[in-house]
């Protein structure tokens, strides 16, 4: 069985993020998806999440691309994520290019998946900040 791990955020679910869970699921037999805590969110990444990280999980559970959900706490943890749950393959958005190549050291796979250009939560969130003016 071919495992894929991917990480994110995923507030505000959107087409761009089913886009990246189905492309990442074509690459192997499971999907491992690495959730940004609330907590991970606030201190290392300075975002506020409009829906909490249990509102987050559900949602992402219910996607049949996905095949566990666990938390990200830590930058530090994706070397431990790999082993843990015995990773074939490492997949992000390609905004994130050259970012991971140090995972191949462990011997798996980096990939880097183009985004939906069209869509990001950052978009959403400034569209409707802009319609709530």
């Amino acid at each position: 069985m071919k495992r894929v791990i991917t990480y994110g955020t995923f507030d505000l679910l959107h087409y761009g993020h089913i886009n990246l869970l189905r492309r990442a699921k074509a690459l192997g037999d499971y999907l491992v998806v690495v959730l940004s805590s609330d907590e991970f969110n606030l201190s290392e990444k300075q975002k506020k999440c409009y829906f909490t990280y249990e509102e987050r999980k559900m949602l992402l559970e219910s996607i049949r691309y996905v095949d566990l959900v666990i938390p990200e706490n830590s930058w530090e943890q994706k070397r431990s994520d790999i082993h843990d749950y015995h990773i074939d393959t490492f997949v992000m958005g390609d905004d994130w290019e050259g970012e991971f190549n140090f995972l191949k050291e462990e011997g798996i796979e980096v990939i880097y998946i183009p985004r939906t250009p069209e869509i990001s939560t950052t978009q959403i969130k400034n569209d409707l900040n802009y319609v709530m003016k």
